[in-house]
Protein backbone atom coordinates (compact mmCIF):
# COMPACT_ATOMS: atom_id res chain seq x y z
CA UNK A 1 0.00 0.00 0.00
CA UNK A 2 1.19 3.30 -0.81
CA UNK A 3 2.39 5.96 1.72
CA UNK A 4 -0.69 8.36 0.01
CA UNK A 5 -3.20 5.64 0.74
CA UNK A 6 -2.08 5.54 4.10
CA UNK A 7 -2.53 8.88 4.99
CA UNK A 8 -6.07 8.68 3.29
CA UNK A 9 -7.02 6.04 5.48
CA UNK A 10 -5.51 7.51 8.71
CA UNK A 11 -8.58 10.73 7.71
CA UNK A 12 -11.29 8.69 9.26
CA UNK A 13 -9.37 9.05 13.03
CA UNK A 14 -8.60 13.07 12.54
CA UNK A 15 -10.92 14.55 15.22
CA UNK A 16 -13.85 17.09 13.79
CA UNK A 17 -12.45 19.43 15.67
CA UNK A 18 -9.96 23.14 14.61
CA UNK A 19 -6.37 22.61 14.08
CA UNK A 20 -3.68 22.50 11.90
CA UNK A 21 -2.26 19.79 10.07
CA UNK A 22 0.94 19.54 8.65
CA UNK A 23 2.48 16.76 5.10
CA UNK A 24 6.18 15.09 5.95
CA UNK A 25 8.18 13.89 3.63
CA UNK A 26 10.06 10.66 3.72
CA UNK A 27 12.82 12.73 5.16
CA UNK A 28 10.83 14.20 8.15
CA UNK A 29 10.86 17.81 6.01
CA UNK A 30 7.69 19.68 6.36
CA UNK A 31 6.27 20.04 2.95
CA UNK A 32 3.23 22.15 3.61
CA UNK A 33 1.18 23.66 6.96
CA UNK A 34 -2.54 24.19 7.34
CA UNK A 35 -4.96 25.61 9.28
CA UNK A 36 -8.80 24.21 9.81
CA UNK A 37 -12.07 24.58 11.22
CA UNK A 38 -12.48 20.76 10.86
CA UNK A 39 -9.12 18.69 10.49
CA UNK A 40 -11.34 15.77 9.58
CA UNK A 41 -12.94 17.62 6.74
CA UNK A 42 -10.27 19.97 5.41
CA UNK A 43 -7.61 17.03 4.48
CA UNK A 44 -10.11 14.52 3.54
CA UNK A 45 -10.76 17.36 0.84
CA UNK A 46 -7.23 16.51 -0.53
CA UNK A 47 -8.55 12.89 -1.46
CA UNK A 48 -12.22 14.18 -2.50
CA UNK A 49 -11.86 16.88 -4.55
CA UNK A 50 -9.58 17.31 -7.98
CA UNK A 51 -6.94 19.12 -7.14
CA UNK A 52 -4.09 20.96 -9.38
CA UNK A 53 -0.81 20.02 -10.44
CA UNK A 54 1.37 21.24 -7.62
CA UNK A 55 -1.08 20.05 -4.83
CA UNK A 56 -0.56 16.34 -6.96
CA UNK A 57 2.90 16.63 -6.49
CA UNK A 58 3.50 17.43 -2.75
CA UNK A 59 0.35 14.69 -1.96
CA UNK A 60 2.97 12.22 -3.67
CA UNK A 61 6.22 13.32 -1.82
CA UNK A 62 4.03 13.19 1.45
CA UNK A 63 5.09 10.17 3.50
CA UNK A 64 3.08 11.39 7.01
CA UNK A 65 0.45 13.27 8.47
CA UNK A 66 0.17 15.10 11.79
CA UNK A 67 -2.03 17.55 13.37
CA UNK A 68 -2.57 19.49 16.44
CA UNK A 69 -5.57 20.15 17.67
CA UNK A 70 -6.52 23.52 19.41
CA UNK A 71 -9.40 25.59 21.06
CA UNK A 72 -10.60 27.40 18.38
CA UNK A 73 -10.37 28.56 14.64
CA UNK A 74 -8.12 31.98 15.80
CA UNK A 75 -5.58 30.01 17.84
CA UNK A 76 -5.26 27.51 14.49
CA UNK A 77 -4.89 30.63 12.68
CA UNK A 78 -1.86 32.08 15.05
CA UNK A 79 -0.32 28.60 15.17
CA UNK A 80 -0.29 27.72 11.51
CA UNK A 81 1.72 31.15 11.28
CA UNK A 82 4.09 30.49 13.50
CA UNK A 83 4.95 26.93 11.53
CA UNK A 84 5.52 28.26 8.65
CA UNK A 85 7.85 31.14 9.91
CA UNK A 86 9.67 28.59 11.72
CA UNK A 87 9.95 26.12 9.52
CA UNK A 88 9.13 27.48 5.88
CA UNK A 89 7.86 25.03 4.20
CA UNK A 90 8.12 24.52 0.35
CA UNK A 91 4.64 24.39 -0.72
CA UNK A 92 3.71 27.18 1.70
CA UNK A 93 2.84 30.70 0.65
CA UNK A 94 5.51 33.08 0.57
CA UNK A 95 5.40 36.88 1.98
CA UNK A 96 8.27 38.73 0.40
CA UNK A 97 8.37 43.09 -0.31
CA UNK A 98 11.77 42.51 -1.96
CA UNK A 99 13.93 44.62 0.37
CA UNK A 100 14.64 44.66 4.36
CA UNK A 101 12.86 48.10 5.55
CA UNK A 102 13.55 50.45 8.51
CA UNK A 103 11.74 50.02 11.80
CA UNK A 104 11.98 52.40 14.98
CA UNK A 105 13.60 50.72 17.80
CA UNK A 106 12.76 51.34 21.33
CA UNK A 107 15.98 49.76 23.08
CA UNK A 108 15.25 47.68 25.77
CA UNK A 109 17.97 49.58 27.92
CA UNK A 110 18.38 51.53 31.19
CA UNK A 111 17.21 55.10 29.69
CA UNK A 112 16.76 53.52 25.91
CA UNK A 113 17.93 55.20 22.62
CA UNK A 114 15.19 55.62 20.01
CA UNK A 115 16.61 55.18 17.02
CA UNK A 116 16.55 53.68 13.01
CA UNK A 117 17.34 50.10 12.34
CA UNK A 118 16.66 47.32 9.63
CA UNK A 119 17.89 44.20 11.70
CA UNK A 120 15.24 43.10 14.45
CA UNK A 121 16.53 41.55 17.08
CA UNK A 122 14.89 39.61 19.91
CA UNK A 123 15.98 41.18 23.09
CA UNK A 124 12.76 42.47 24.60
CA UNK A 125 13.00 45.91 22.72
CA UNK A 126 10.49 47.07 20.83
CA UNK A 127 9.79 47.87 16.50
CA UNK A 128 7.61 50.09 15.29
CA UNK A 129 7.12 49.87 11.54
CA UNK A 130 8.31 48.95 8.75
CA UNK A 131 8.36 51.74 7.04
CA UNK A 132 8.61 52.40 3.24
CA UNK A 133 10.10 55.65 3.32
CA UNK A 134 13.33 56.37 5.35
CA UNK A 135 12.85 60.24 4.85
CA UNK A 136 9.48 59.73 6.84
CA UNK A 137 11.45 57.94 9.55
CA UNK A 138 13.82 60.37 9.65
CA UNK A 139 11.17 63.20 10.17
CA UNK A 140 9.82 61.15 13.01
CA UNK A 141 13.07 60.88 14.57
CA UNK A 142 14.13 64.12 14.35
CA UNK A 143 10.01 65.14 15.78
CA UNK A 144 11.12 63.32 18.48
CA UNK A 145 14.39 64.87 19.41
CA UNK A 146 12.47 68.20 19.06
CA UNK A 147 9.81 67.09 21.96
CA UNK A 148 11.89 65.15 24.20
CA UNK A 149 16.07 65.31 25.21
CA UNK A 150 16.51 61.87 24.89
CA UNK A 151 19.93 59.97 24.75
CA UNK A 152 22.16 59.03 21.51
CA UNK A 153 25.17 57.56 22.98
CA UNK A 154 25.29 53.84 23.16
CA UNK A 155 26.59 54.33 27.26
CA UNK A 156 26.06 51.05 29.31
CA UNK A 157 23.88 53.13 31.84
CA UNK A 158 22.56 51.94 34.73
CA UNK A 159 21.96 53.00 38.53
CA UNK A 160 25.28 51.85 40.28
CA UNK A 161 27.44 52.81 36.91
CA UNK A 162 25.47 56.45 37.37
CA UNK A 163 26.07 56.66 41.17
CA UNK A 164 29.76 55.82 41.26
CA UNK A 165 30.19 59.28 38.35
CA UNK A 166 31.86 56.77 35.67
CA UNK A 167 30.42 58.93 33.37
CA UNK A 168 30.87 62.61 31.83
CA UNK A 169 28.57 64.68 30.43
CA UNK A 170 29.32 65.41 26.02
CA UNK A 171 28.60 68.28 23.23
CA UNK A 172 24.58 67.01 23.33
CA UNK A 173 23.98 67.93 26.67
CA UNK A 174 25.17 71.38 26.09
CA UNK A 175 23.59 71.50 22.98
CA UNK A 176 20.11 71.04 25.08
CA UNK A 177 19.61 67.74 23.06
CA UNK A 178 20.39 65.60 26.05
CA UNK A 179 19.32 65.75 30.01
CA UNK A 180 22.04 64.10 30.91
CA UNK A 181 21.09 60.62 32.53
CA UNK A 182 24.49 59.74 32.51
CA UNK A 183 25.30 61.81 35.74
CA UNK A 184 21.52 61.39 37.09
CA UNK A 185 20.12 64.72 35.78
CA UNK A 186 17.11 62.97 35.01
CA UNK A 187 15.78 59.91 36.92
CA UNK A 188 15.03 56.65 35.32
CA UNK A 189 11.28 57.07 35.77
CA UNK A 190 10.61 60.30 34.53
CA UNK A 191 12.68 59.24 31.11
CA UNK A 192 10.49 56.04 30.66
CA UNK A 193 7.82 58.37 31.30
CA UNK A 194 8.83 60.10 28.09
CA UNK A 195 9.51 57.44 26.26
CA UNK A 196 6.00 56.14 27.03
CA UNK A 197 5.05 59.21 25.39
CA UNK A 198 7.51 58.34 22.07
CA UNK A 199 5.79 55.29 22.03
CA UNK A 200 2.56 56.77 21.67
CA UNK A 201 3.80 59.26 18.84
CA UNK A 202 5.33 56.83 16.42
CA UNK A 203 1.71 54.40 17.02
CA UNK A 204 -0.14 57.92 15.51
CA UNK A 205 -1.61 58.68 19.02
CA UNK A 206 -0.25 62.23 19.36
CA UNK A 207 -3.93 63.48 21.59
CA UNK A 208 -2.05 62.46 24.66
CA UNK A 209 0.93 64.27 24.31
CA UNK A 210 -0.73 67.27 23.03
CA UNK A 211 -2.88 67.31 26.09
CA UNK A 212 0.42 66.50 28.61
CA UNK A 213 2.25 69.12 26.82
CA UNK A 214 -0.11 71.71 27.05
CA UNK A 215 -1.07 71.09 30.98
CA UNK A 216 2.44 71.41 31.25
CA UNK A 217 2.69 75.15 29.40
CA UNK A 218 -0.37 76.20 31.30
CA UNK A 219 1.58 75.20 34.75
CA UNK A 220 4.83 77.13 33.97
CA UNK A 221 2.66 80.40 33.04
CA UNK A 222 0.76 79.95 36.43
CA UNK A 223 4.40 79.79 38.02
CA UNK A 224 5.85 82.95 35.68
CA UNK A 225 8.27 80.73 34.24
CA UNK A 226 7.73 82.11 30.17
CA UNK A 227 10.42 81.04 29.02
CA UNK A 228 9.74 77.48 30.03
CA UNK A 229 6.05 77.81 28.59
CA UNK A 230 7.27 79.60 25.20
CA UNK A 231 9.34 76.20 24.49
CA UNK A 232 6.33 73.89 25.20
CA UNK A 233 4.34 76.09 22.95
CA UNK A 234 7.33 75.70 20.57
CA UNK A 235 7.10 72.01 20.79
CA UNK A 236 2.96 71.96 20.37
CA UNK A 237 3.67 74.13 16.75
CA UNK A 238 5.69 71.29 15.71
CA UNK A 239 3.47 68.46 16.84
CA UNK A 240 0.85 70.42 14.83
CA UNK A 241 2.78 71.07 11.76
CA UNK A 242 3.92 67.14 12.04
CA UNK A 243 0.26 66.23 12.48
CA UNK A 244 -1.07 68.47 9.36
CA UNK A 245 1.26 66.30 6.90
CA UNK A 246 -0.62 63.07 7.93
CA UNK A 247 -3.38 61.99 5.00
CA UNK A 248 -6.56 62.72 6.63
CA UNK A 249 -9.91 60.88 6.38
CA UNK A 250 -12.11 61.37 8.78
CA UNK A 251 -11.40 61.81 12.36
CA UNK A 252 -14.26 59.60 13.26
CA UNK A 253 -11.93 56.92 12.23
CA UNK A 254 -10.42 55.90 15.45
CA UNK A 255 -7.97 53.12 15.09
CA UNK A 256 -8.39 50.64 11.83
CA UNK A 257 -6.15 48.42 9.84
CA UNK A 258 -6.79 48.43 6.66
CA UNK A 259 -6.23 45.45 3.99
CA UNK A 260 -6.33 46.18 0.21
CA UNK A 261 -5.49 43.10 -2.35
CA UNK A 262 -5.04 42.52 -5.88
CA UNK A 263 -5.16 38.81 -7.07
CA UNK A 264 -2.98 38.23 -10.22
CA UNK A 265 -1.23 34.89 -11.47
CA UNK A 266 0.35 32.79 -9.10
CA UNK A 267 0.55 35.60 -6.15
CA UNK A 268 -1.81 38.21 -4.29
CA UNK A 269 -0.87 41.88 -3.80
CA UNK A 270 -1.99 43.01 -0.12
CA UNK A 271 -1.46 46.69 0.83
CA UNK A 272 -1.94 47.70 4.04
CA UNK A 273 -2.63 51.02 5.74
CA UNK A 274 -2.58 51.94 9.39
CA UNK A 275 -5.07 54.69 10.67
CA UNK A 276 -5.11 56.23 13.74
CA UNK A 277 -7.18 59.27 14.83
CA UNK A 278 -8.69 59.91 11.30
CA UNK A 279 -4.75 59.91 9.76
CA UNK A 280 -3.03 57.43 8.00
CA UNK A 281 0.13 56.75 9.73
CA UNK A 282 1.76 53.75 7.96
CA UNK A 283 1.41 51.95 5.41
CA UNK A 284 3.08 48.74 3.62
CA UNK A 285 2.33 46.32 0.66
CA UNK A 286 3.53 42.90 0.34
CA UNK A 287 3.76 39.93 -2.11
CA UNK A 288 2.20 36.23 -1.31
CA UNK A 289 3.45 33.44 -3.50
CA UNK A 290 0.91 31.19 -4.19
CA UNK A 291 1.93 27.76 -3.69
CA UNK A 292 -1.24 25.21 -3.13
CA UNK A 293 -3.81 27.32 -5.66
CA UNK A 294 -5.27 28.25 -2.31
CA UNK A 295 -8.66 30.51 -1.82
CA UNK A 296 -8.15 34.18 -1.22
CA UNK A 297 -10.15 34.04 1.81
CA UNK A 298 -7.35 31.69 2.90
CA UNK A 299 -4.80 33.73 1.73
CA UNK A 300 -6.53 36.60 3.04
CA UNK A 301 -6.38 35.61 6.63
CA UNK A 302 -2.52 34.78 6.41
CA UNK A 303 -1.83 38.05 5.58
CA UNK A 304 -3.89 40.22 7.99
CA UNK A 305 -2.42 37.53 10.71
CA UNK A 306 1.23 37.63 9.45
CA UNK A 307 1.54 41.77 8.58
CA UNK A 308 -0.43 42.31 12.08
CA UNK A 309 2.14 40.47 14.29
CA UNK A 310 5.33 41.91 11.97
CA UNK A 311 3.70 45.55 12.31
CA UNK A 312 2.44 44.87 16.47
CA UNK A 313 -0.45 46.48 15.82
CA UNK A 314 -3.20 46.49 18.47
CA UNK A 315 -6.15 47.90 16.72
CA UNK A 316 -9.72 46.44 17.57
CA UNK A 317 -11.02 46.92 14.08
CA UNK A 318 -10.14 45.30 10.47
CA UNK A 319 -11.04 46.40 7.40
CA UNK A 320 -11.04 44.22 4.69
CA UNK A 321 -12.70 43.35 0.75
CA UNK A 322 -13.64 40.52 1.54
CA UNK A 323 -14.60 38.09 4.57
CA UNK A 324 -11.48 36.17 5.49
CA UNK A 325 -11.56 32.37 6.49
CA UNK A 326 -10.71 32.10 9.57
CA UNK A 327 -10.78 35.31 11.84
CA UNK A 328 -8.73 36.30 14.99
CA UNK A 329 -10.42 36.97 18.05
CA UNK A 330 -11.68 39.80 19.89
CA UNK A 331 -11.20 41.80 16.37
CA UNK A 332 -13.87 43.21 14.44
CA UNK A 333 -13.80 42.65 10.48
CA UNK A 334 -15.54 44.83 8.45
CA UNK A 335 -16.55 45.42 4.78
CA UNK A 336 -17.44 48.73 4.23
CA UNK A 337 -19.66 49.34 1.21
CA UNK A 338 -19.78 53.25 1.39
CA UNK A 339 -18.68 55.96 3.55
CA UNK A 340 -15.33 57.36 4.86
CA UNK A 341 -14.43 53.62 5.46
CA UNK A 342 -14.96 52.12 1.70
CA UNK A 343 -13.20 55.50 0.53
CA UNK A 344 -10.00 54.01 2.76
CA UNK A 345 -10.61 50.58 1.40
CA UNK A 346 -10.65 51.74 -1.82
CA UNK A 347 -7.18 53.19 -1.77
CA UNK A 348 -6.14 50.28 -0.07
CA UNK A 349 -7.23 48.39 -3.23
CA UNK A 350 -5.39 51.18 -5.68
CA UNK A 351 -2.37 50.79 -3.29
CA UNK A 352 -2.06 46.94 -3.75
CA UNK A 353 -2.76 47.17 -7.90
CA UNK A 354 -0.12 50.02 -8.11
CA UNK A 355 2.39 47.54 -5.89
CA UNK A 356 1.35 44.78 -8.44
CA UNK A 357 2.09 46.93 -11.16
CA UNK A 358 5.67 47.95 -9.60
CA UNK A 359 6.36 44.30 -9.24
CA UNK A 360 5.39 43.01 -12.65
CA UNK A 361 7.87 46.00 -14.32
CA UNK A 362 10.64 45.03 -11.64
CA UNK A 363 10.62 41.20 -12.52
CA UNK A 364 10.30 42.92 -16.40
CA UNK A 365 13.37 44.61 -16.47
CA UNK A 366 14.93 41.64 -14.66
CA UNK A 367 14.33 39.52 -17.21
CA UNK A 368 15.45 42.04 -19.49
CA UNK A 369 18.84 42.70 -17.70
CA UNK A 370 19.84 39.07 -17.84
CA UNK A 371 18.80 38.24 -21.50
CA UNK A 372 20.90 41.61 -22.21
CA UNK A 373 24.11 40.35 -20.38
CA UNK A 374 23.36 36.50 -21.69
CA UNK A 375 23.59 37.75 -25.61
CA UNK A 376 26.59 40.18 -24.51
CA UNK A 377 28.34 37.34 -23.56
CA UNK A 378 27.73 35.68 -27.05
CA UNK A 379 28.89 38.69 -28.74
CA UNK A 380 32.11 38.81 -27.01
CA UNK A 381 32.46 35.24 -27.72
CA UNK A 382 31.17 35.32 -31.65
CA UNK A 383 34.26 38.69 -32.08
CA UNK A 384 36.71 36.91 -29.64
CA UNK A 385 36.43 40.08 -27.66
CA UNK A 386 38.54 40.29 -24.08
CA UNK A 387 35.39 41.94 -22.78
CA UNK A 388 31.81 42.68 -23.43
CA UNK A 389 30.36 45.12 -25.66
CA UNK A 390 28.64 47.24 -23.07
CA UNK A 391 29.66 50.20 -24.96
CA UNK A 392 29.31 49.87 -28.62
CA UNK A 393 29.49 52.66 -31.26
CA UNK A 394 28.85 52.67 -35.06
CA UNK A 395 29.77 54.78 -37.61
CA UNK A 396 28.20 55.34 -41.38
CA UNK A 397 28.82 58.26 -44.39
CA UNK A 398 26.29 59.78 -46.04
CA UNK A 399 26.63 62.00 -49.25
CA UNK A 400 25.51 62.54 -53.13
CA UNK A 401 28.31 62.71 -55.41
CA UNK A 402 30.63 64.43 -53.05
CA UNK A 403 27.56 67.08 -51.83
CA UNK A 404 26.44 67.45 -48.10
CA UNK A 405 28.53 64.79 -47.46
CA UNK A 406 27.81 63.74 -43.34
CA UNK A 407 28.79 61.07 -40.76
CA UNK A 408 26.74 59.77 -37.97
CA UNK A 409 27.91 57.85 -34.98
CA UNK A 410 25.27 56.16 -32.87
CA UNK A 411 25.85 54.48 -29.42
CA UNK A 412 24.37 51.44 -27.78
CA UNK A 413 25.08 51.19 -24.46
CA UNK A 414 23.76 46.96 -22.67
CA UNK A 415 22.41 46.22 -26.35
CA UNK A 416 20.10 49.07 -26.26
CA UNK A 417 20.73 52.39 -27.90
CA UNK A 418 21.34 55.69 -25.86
CA UNK A 419 20.01 58.24 -28.28
CA UNK A 420 21.09 61.00 -26.47
CA UNK A 421 24.35 60.21 -27.44
CA UNK A 422 24.36 60.13 -30.81
CA UNK A 423 26.34 62.75 -33.17
CA UNK A 424 26.54 64.05 -36.50
CA UNK A 425 29.64 65.18 -38.00
CA UNK A 426 30.27 67.56 -41.08
CA UNK A 427 33.08 66.43 -43.15
CA UNK A 428 35.41 69.76 -42.98
CA UNK A 429 38.68 67.83 -44.84
CA UNK A 430 37.29 65.67 -47.63
CA UNK A 431 36.68 67.28 -51.25
CA UNK A 432 34.86 64.99 -53.46
CA UNK A 433 33.22 61.57 -52.64
CA UNK A 434 35.66 59.68 -50.58
CA UNK A 435 34.41 57.66 -48.30
CA UNK A 436 37.77 56.06 -46.83
CA UNK A 437 38.85 59.59 -46.12
CA UNK A 438 36.01 60.75 -44.75
CA UNK A 439 35.68 57.67 -42.13
CA UNK A 440 39.09 58.79 -41.39
CA UNK A 441 38.40 62.15 -40.53
CA UNK A 442 35.28 61.27 -38.44
CA UNK A 443 36.76 58.62 -36.52
CA UNK A 444 40.01 60.89 -35.48
CA UNK A 445 37.47 63.65 -34.67
CA UNK A 446 35.26 61.36 -32.84
CA UNK A 447 38.02 59.28 -30.12
CA UNK A 448 40.67 62.57 -30.35
CA UNK A 449 37.79 64.30 -28.28
CA UNK A 450 36.85 61.56 -26.15
CA UNK A 451 40.53 61.18 -24.95
CA UNK A 452 40.50 64.84 -24.49
CA UNK A 453 37.43 64.59 -21.97
CA UNK A 454 38.77 62.04 -20.47
CA UNK A 455 35.34 59.78 -21.40
CA UNK A 456 35.57 56.38 -20.89
CA UNK A 457 36.30 54.32 -24.87
CA UNK A 458 33.79 52.35 -26.36
CA UNK A 459 34.63 48.28 -26.18
CA UNK A 460 33.35 47.70 -29.58
CA UNK A 461 33.32 49.97 -33.14
CA UNK A 462 31.23 49.07 -35.68
CA UNK A 463 32.25 50.83 -39.21
CA UNK A 464 29.43 50.35 -41.85
CA UNK A 465 31.46 48.98 -44.98
CA UNK A 466 33.93 46.67 -45.74
CA UNK A 467 37.83 46.71 -45.86
CA UNK A 468 38.29 50.03 -47.54
CA UNK A 469 36.49 51.80 -44.79
CA UNK A 470 37.96 49.49 -41.56
CA UNK A 471 41.31 50.14 -42.95
CA UNK A 472 40.92 54.39 -42.88
CA UNK A 473 39.11 53.07 -39.19
CA UNK A 474 42.12 51.76 -37.97
CA UNK A 475 44.59 54.45 -39.39
CA UNK A 476 42.98 57.00 -37.29
CA UNK A 477 43.11 54.76 -34.08
CA UNK A 478 47.05 54.20 -34.65
CA UNK A 479 47.24 57.87 -35.35
CA UNK A 480 45.85 58.38 -31.98
CA UNK A 481 47.30 55.39 -30.32
CA UNK A 482 44.47 53.48 -28.96
CA UNK A 483 43.82 50.95 -31.65
CA UNK A 484 44.65 48.04 -28.66
CA UNK A 485 42.63 49.46 -26.89
CA UNK A 486 38.89 48.80 -28.35
CA UNK A 487 37.75 45.88 -30.60
CA UNK A 488 36.77 47.75 -34.64
CA UNK A 489 35.37 45.63 -36.98
CA UNK A 490 33.67 46.31 -40.44
CA UNK A 491 30.42 44.74 -42.06
CA UNK A 492 29.71 44.68 -45.65
CA UNK A 493 26.13 45.28 -46.61
CA UNK A 494 25.61 42.33 -49.16
CA UNK A 495 26.66 39.12 -47.62
CA UNK A 496 26.79 40.45 -44.34
CA UNK A 497 30.16 40.19 -44.10
CA UNK A 498 32.19 40.99 -40.72
CA UNK A 499 35.45 42.32 -41.35
CA UNK A 500 38.39 42.12 -38.72
CA UNK A 501 41.55 44.60 -39.18
CA UNK A 502 44.57 42.87 -41.12
CA UNK A 503 42.43 39.37 -42.07
CA UNK A 504 41.62 39.19 -45.35
CA UNK A 505 38.80 36.13 -44.70
CA UNK A 506 35.67 37.71 -43.31
CA UNK A 507 33.92 36.16 -40.44
CA UNK A 508 29.82 35.06 -41.35
CA UNK A 509 27.59 34.65 -38.90
CA UNK A 510 24.71 32.72 -38.66
CA UNK A 511 21.74 34.51 -39.97
CA UNK A 512 19.88 33.89 -36.65
CA UNK A 513 22.81 34.87 -34.21
CA UNK A 514 22.03 37.43 -31.72
CA UNK A 515 25.40 38.77 -32.36
CA UNK A 516 24.37 39.31 -36.17
CA UNK A 517 21.45 40.64 -35.33
CA UNK A 518 22.66 43.29 -33.00
CA UNK A 519 25.05 44.14 -35.22
CA UNK A 520 22.41 44.89 -37.92
CA UNK A 521 20.18 46.69 -35.57
CA UNK A 522 23.16 49.17 -34.52
CA UNK A 523 24.36 49.68 -38.36
CA UNK A 524 20.62 50.14 -39.40
CA UNK A 525 20.24 52.54 -36.75
CA UNK A 526 23.59 54.20 -37.62
CA UNK A 527 22.34 54.45 -41.51
CA UNK A 528 19.13 55.49 -40.60
CA UNK A 529 20.39 58.61 -38.65
CA UNK A 530 22.92 59.42 -41.21
CA UNK A 531 20.33 59.61 -44.06
CA UNK A 532 17.98 61.85 -41.85
CA UNK A 533 20.53 64.57 -41.16
CA UNK A 534 21.47 64.47 -44.76
CA UNK A 535 18.50 64.73 -45.84
CA UNK A 536 17.82 67.95 -43.41
CA UNK A 537 21.03 69.77 -44.50
CA UNK A 538 20.64 68.87 -48.07
CA UNK A 539 16.84 70.72 -48.30
CA UNK A 540 18.55 73.33 -46.14
CA UNK A 541 21.13 73.94 -48.70
CA UNK A 542 18.77 73.77 -51.96
CA UNK A 543 16.44 76.13 -50.26
CA UNK A 544 19.34 78.90 -49.33
CA UNK A 545 20.62 78.68 -52.72
CA UNK A 546 17.23 79.12 -54.86
CA UNK A 547 17.11 82.29 -51.85
CA UNK A 548 20.30 83.65 -52.84
CA UNK A 549 19.42 84.05 -56.20
CA UNK A 550 17.12 86.66 -55.68
CA UNK A 551 18.55 90.10 -55.65
CA UNK A 552 17.78 92.46 -52.72
CA UNK A 553 17.30 89.42 -50.03
CA UNK A 554 20.20 89.17 -47.52
CA UNK A 555 21.33 86.48 -45.02
CA UNK A 556 18.98 87.63 -42.07
CA UNK A 557 15.94 88.20 -44.07
CA UNK A 558 16.74 84.49 -45.32
CA UNK A 559 16.42 83.26 -42.23
CA UNK A 560 13.56 85.04 -40.87
CA UNK A 561 11.95 84.11 -43.67
CA UNK A 562 13.03 79.99 -43.56
CA UNK A 563 12.14 80.18 -39.78
CA UNK A 564 8.53 81.28 -40.62
CA UNK A 565 7.78 79.40 -43.16
CA UNK A 566 9.99 76.12 -43.90
CA UNK A 567 10.74 75.70 -46.92
CA UNK A 568 11.21 77.60 -50.66
CA UNK A 569 7.72 75.61 -51.55
CA UNK A 570 5.92 77.07 -49.10
CA UNK A 571 6.94 80.39 -49.13
CA UNK A 572 6.11 80.93 -52.94
CA UNK A 573 2.91 79.81 -51.73
CA UNK A 574 2.24 82.61 -49.10
CA UNK A 575 0.60 85.10 -49.86
CA UNK A 576 2.21 89.24 -50.49
CA UNK A 577 -0.12 89.64 -47.26
CA UNK A 578 1.70 86.93 -44.92
CA UNK A 579 5.24 88.08 -46.43
CA UNK A 580 4.98 91.76 -45.46
CA UNK A 581 4.11 90.71 -41.76
CA UNK A 582 7.44 88.95 -42.05
CA UNK A 583 9.79 91.11 -44.36
CA UNK A 584 7.69 94.58 -44.84
CA UNK A 585 5.99 95.61 -48.22
CA UNK A 586 9.75 96.53 -50.45
CA UNK A 587 10.92 92.86 -49.62
CA UNK A 588 7.42 91.37 -50.19
CA UNK A 589 6.96 92.58 -53.40
CA UNK A 590 10.60 91.56 -54.67
CA UNK A 591 10.35 87.53 -53.14
CA UNK A 592 6.71 87.73 -55.01
CA UNK A 593 7.89 88.68 -58.20
CA UNK A 594 11.29 86.50 -57.93
CA UNK A 595 9.44 83.70 -57.03
CA UNK A 596 6.50 83.40 -59.77
CA UNK A 597 8.73 83.73 -62.03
Amino acid sequence: MSERENIKKSVSALPDKPGVYQFIDASGTILYVGKARSLRKRVASYFTKNQSGKTLVMLSRAADLRHIVVDNESEALLLENNLIKKHQPRYNIMLKDDKTYPWICIKNEHFPRVFMTRKLVADGSSYFGPYTSVPAVRTLLELIRHLFQIRTCSLPLSEKSIAEGRFKVCLEYHLGNCKAPCIGLISEEEYNRQTDRIRDIIRGDISGVTSYLESLMKKFAAELKFEEAQKIKEKLEILSRYRSKSVVVNTSVRNVDVFGCSVEGGSMYVSYMKVVAGAIVQSWSVELKIRMEEEKESLLSTAVTEIRQRVSSDSPEVIVPFMPDIKLDRIKYTVPRRGDRHKLLELANRNAVFFRIEREKKVSERSRENRTEKNLEKMKKDLHMPVLPVHIECFDNSNIQGESAVAACVVFRNGRPSNREYRHFNIKTVTGPDDFASMEEVIYRRYRRMLDEEKPLPQLVVIDGGKGQLSSAVRSLEKLGIRGRLTVIGIAKKLEEIFFPGDSVPLYLDKNSITLKIIQHIRNEAHRFGIKFHRGKRSSGMNRSQLDEIPGIGEKTKELLLKKFGSVRKLSEASTGELEKVVGPKKAAILTAALRN
